[in-house]
């Protein structure tokens, strides 16, 4: 008898239930996307000029002049193997946050057709993407590049943005290990530890 009383109050408690994970879901209209995205790209504006300038950083981005949603930099200074870095952070439409750092090596990009043993560089690239923290890749003009892409489904990543800043730098090491692909010459000795 009390199974039967309770049946009605179970079924709306259930309705409700449903009700409430459906309007969870409800998808956002492509006007609040685009908000999203705008306020997702001036928080990522605050944090590059806060964090670029920071020791063990030391990068100084812009907005893109060809993609008002990218952000690029350039690392110079205190590099081994590499000229340098160009760092692309862009927003996407799907809510993430991409890295692509591309290394500048004899005055070009890192590229896989221009390399002295492109397999043999591919083959390197795979094994990087499985000991380092960033992947590595190529883009469509097949130049090589390290990445890492951040959801925003938790909210806004500020710290983990930095940890991946501070990476960048130590990339060098992983440039040197590309260049016997690259032109067959050996790395760089890695630089000599600060005077105390």
């Amino acid at each position: 008898m009390l199974r039967v009383r309770l049946f009605p109050f179970v079924i709306i408690f259930a309705a409700l239930a449903c009700a409430g994970v459906a309007s969870a879901q409800t998808p956002q209209t492509p006007a609040q996307k685009e908000a999203a995205r705008v306020a997702t790209r001036e928080k990522l504006r605050a944090l590059l000029a806060a964090s670029g300038p920071k020791k063990g950083i030391e990068i100084a981005f812009r907005q893109s002049d060809k993609q008002p949603f990218n952000f690029v930099g350039v690392k110079r200074g205190g590099l081994t193997n590499a000229e340098g870095f160009e760092i692309v952070v862009g927003v996407s439409n799907d809510e993430t946050i991409g890295f692509r750092i591309y290394p500048y090596y004899k005055g070009n990009y890192v590229n896989l057709d221009k390399a002295r043993d492109g397999a043999g560089l591919m083959r390197k690239l795979l094994n990087l993407s499985d000991h380092n923290f960033l992947f590595w890749g190529a883009d469509d003009t097949n130049d090589v590049f390290a990445g890492y892409t951040f959801t925003l489904e938790s909210g806004f990543p500020d710290r983990a943005i930095e940890v991946v800043l501070y990476s960048i730098a130590p990339l060098d090491q992983y440039v040197g290990q590309m260049r016997p692909f690259l032109d067959g010459s050996a790395a760089g000795a890695p630089p000599a530890a600060p005077q105390q």
